[in-house]
């Protein structure tokens, strides 16, 4: 884990994946479950296709070392953890995490919290080349903010807490975003931990994810 620092001075910890080297980067932003053994997992994966990724622990801001399991009390925290932490203080986190790849093309990801957050490093920020968000459950009602940068979304078509209706008025306020739908899907499809992983699915987003950040990391 590295340490990084804020500009209003906090000091998180990210967790670290790949070549420092590497050409490209790629800020993973968590779920409600902290820099989890699923979220260090997807790091690493990601890192195996040629990037340098950087998954900063958001939580510390409310409580340091958080990794959650996805059981109901596991969830009832992870809600409330983020609840204790302001927007634009999870932005500064953000961007910190984003100016240490010093300069290389940056994209962002991220999965349930992480990708409404994503969402807002794509409004709110244009330190990123490209962003992709899976089951991002507030990006619907910030649908009226405008995108610095190209901009991926995945939903699954049976997620709960992310209505379709959610999903088309995405997509009436923001053409220009990219977005798919899985039929079938829940929400939470791409972690394996979870009863609503969908290996068929999670994979297929994966490899839309990759081919869009290949073509945006330049």
């Amino acid at each position: 884990m590295l340490k990084l620092t804020a500009s209003d001075g906090h000091e998180f910890a990210v967790f670290e994946a790949g070549n420092v080297n590497a050409p490209r980067g790629l800020v993973v932003l968590q779920e409600i479950f902290g820099v989890n053994a699923h979220m260090r997992l997807v790091s690493e994966r990601l890192a195996g296709f040629g990037y340098r990724v950087l998954c900063p622990a958001v939580f510390d801001r409310a409580e340091r070392g958080v990794e959650l399991g996805y059981e109901p009390e596991d969830i009832k925290k992870g809600i409330d953890l983020r609840s204790q932490i302001p927007e634009s203080a999870v932005l500064a986190d953000i961007l910190a995490t984003a100016s240490a790849f010093g300069g290389k093309p940056v994209g962002i990801i991220g999965y349930c919290w992480g990708g409404s957050l994503a969402w807002l490093g794509a409004t709110k920020s244009t330190a990123f080349k490209a962003a992709i968000g899976w089951y991002g459950s507030g990006v619907a009602a910030q649908r009226h903010l405008r995108p610095n940068c190209p901009v991926q979304l995945h939903f699954g078509a049976e997620d709960k807490g992310i209505p379709l209706s959610d999903v088309e008025l995405i997509k009436a306020a923001r053409p220009e975003v990219e977005v798919f739908v899985y039929p079938g899907a829940q929400h939470g499809f791409g972690c394996e931990a979870r009863a609503s992983y969908n290996p068929a699915d999670s994979e297929l987003a994966e490899l839309r994810s990759l081919a869009f950040f290949a073509e945006h990391l330049r």
